[in-house]
């Protein structure tokens, strides 16, 4: 997975007073977690411009004056009307121990279902996997190509020895919708294959191919 370096300092005055100067100054106050005690620290809000703003996840290279952190983003808080960041927690992470995190989804190919008009409905856009940090993934493919009107892809569609998928097998990641346009593309394409190239065929009208759909 990519990572991303954050240059901050640490904080020792964590009042309210101290935390809206740090803000009016355009500085974050920040928390990392999952170490032996928090660690408390403020980093210029600029520098979170390719961590937040993005639909990648990465890990995190916390550099405070000099100390490096490995860590992964745990929860930020936006202002309500403004949507500037007010807060951000952070959980550090080690090489030797397996952490949780969410992971994209990024659908490849070009399924049968949607190129006879269907179309493709994503239900889970982010999967929680659970890994070594050097084993998470910038995201998770799944490839839709076999997909044929009607079908679902499942998490089981998706595993992998590197990570473990925290979701049922049965959880749904897309799906193509059926329509009716698309039903007779179907039955006409399983028909021409079916026929095979035995002479000139006659064009159906769209009486017939509602009939043969009927049938």
């Amino acid at each position: 997975m990519k990572s991303i370096t954050i240059k901050g300092s640490q904080r020792e005055s964590v009042g309210k007073k101290a935390t809206k100067a740090l803000r009016n100054a355009g500085m974050v106050p920040c928390v990392v977690y999952g170490g032996e005690e928090p660690i408390s620290f403020t980093a210029d809000e600029i520098a979170f411009k390719d961590l937040v703003y993005t639909p990648d996840v990465h890990t995190v290279v916390i550099n405070l004056d000099g100390t490096k952190v490995n860590a992964i983003l745990q929860d930020i808080q936006f202002h309500p009307v403004t949507d500037r960041i007010l807060h951000i927690d952070f959980y550090q992470i080690f090489d030797d121990k397996e952490v949780t995190m969410e992971i994209p989804v990024r659908t490849t190919g070009n399924s049968r279902g949607v190129r006879n008009g269907g179309t493709l409905r994503i239900v889970s856009r982010k999967l929680r996997v659970k890994a070594l940090p050097e084993n998470l993934p910038d995201f998770i493919e799944a490839d839709i190509t076999e997909m044929k009107i009607g079908s679902k892809m499942y998490t089981k569609s998706v595993e992998s020895d590197k990570f473990k998928i925290m979701h049922p097998e049965n959880t749904v990641i897309c799906q193509v919708r059926t329509s009716r346009t698309a039903i007779v593309d179907e039955v006409d394409d399983e028909a021409e294959t079916a026929e095979g190239a035995e002479g000139e065929e006659v064009p159906a009208t769209e009486t017939d191919d509602v009939a043969a759909v009927k049938e």
